[in-house]
Parts: C-alpha cells; sequence; structure tokens
C-alpha cells in the first residue's frame, strides 16, 4: 500500500495593491507617449509592403532596462539590489521579449489599421506585464528571503 506524504508549502502571497499601483503608473504614462509613437511612425514609414524590414533589437531591449530599473526605485531597493535583480531578470526577460514583441509589432504594424494599433499593443502588454510581474515577483521574493537570512544571521 502507497504512502501519502504532503509537502509543506509556503502560502502564497496575496493581492500586492502597491504593486498594482506601481504597474499601472507604469503603464498609464507609456500610453499616451505609444499613442504619438504610433502616429509618427505611420506617417513617417508606412509599413503596408510586404518586404521585410530588420528588426533593432538594441531598441526592443530599452524599455526592459527602464522596467527593471524604475520597479526597483518604486519598490525602495537599494542600488544593489536594482543591479541584481538587473543581473537575475535581465537574460531571461530579454531572451523573452526577443521572441514575442518582434511577431507581436509585426501583425501590430502589418495587419492592424491605425486605430486599432494601441488596443492591440495594450492587450498584448498586458500580457507581458503579467509575465514581468511574475519575474519581478519571484526575484523580490529571493531577495526578501536573502535579506531575512543576513539579519538571521547577524
Amino acid at each position: 500500500m502507497a504512502t501519502l506524504t504532503i509537502a509543506h508549502h509556503e502560502p502564497r502571497p496575496g493581492w500586492d495593491p502597491a504593486r498594482t499601483l506601481r504597474f499601472f503608473c507604469l503603464g498609464s504614462s507609456m500610453s499616451p507617449l505609444l499613442g504619438r509613437w504610433n502616429l509618427f511612425l505611420e506617417k513617417r514609414f508606412p509599413l503596408r509592403a510586404w518586404r521585410i524590414q530588420p528588426i533593432s533589437f538594441r531598441a526592443l531591449s530599452k524599455r526592459l532596462v527602464m522596467f527593471i530599473g524604475s520597479m526597483g526605485v518604486m519598490e525602495c531597493r537599494s542600488p544593489r539590489q536594482i543591479h541584481e535583480k538587473y543581473t537575475d531578470m535581465f537574460a531571461p526577460a530579454l531572451l523573452t521579449n526577443w521572441k514575442v514583441w518582434p511577431i507581436a509589432q509585426m501583425i501590430n504594424f502589418r495587419y492592424m489599421p491605425l486605430p486599432y494599433r494601441i488596443p492591440f499593443q495594450s492587450t498584448c502588454g498586458v500580457f507581458w506585464t503579467l509575465y514581468l510581474s511574475m519575474l519581478n515577483a519571484k526575484e523580490d521574493e529571493r531577495q526578501d528571503r536573502e535579506a531575512v537570512l543576513k539579519v538571521t544571521v547577524r
């Protein structure tokens, strides 16, 4: 007869209103800029042609750098902790960024009419922000656990 062993798991943290507010502030500040940016791009570089354009992977990474830094500052992390966040989060998030956003933007600029571009980007952005939030929360838990261990050891 098999025995059932129940492992003790730490309870999942509940909803964090402060984290939600930080993400809301970041997203709200970006939307007007994205709207104007799309109008500029449509007028200056219409992308309805079928030829493939080169993708600037450097440009895709700049927003990620801004995200990690601004979240660290809004969470009142020390410069050392923000640097650790970059070290731990940047590579996996950047690789995922390079997989997701070129395809999303190709669909957006190639097939979406101008009035639907921001809603399409925002919908993609919700899922992207969810992914970044999960990475950020995992890193926050690690840093908080590490801080408690340092206090305990002293």
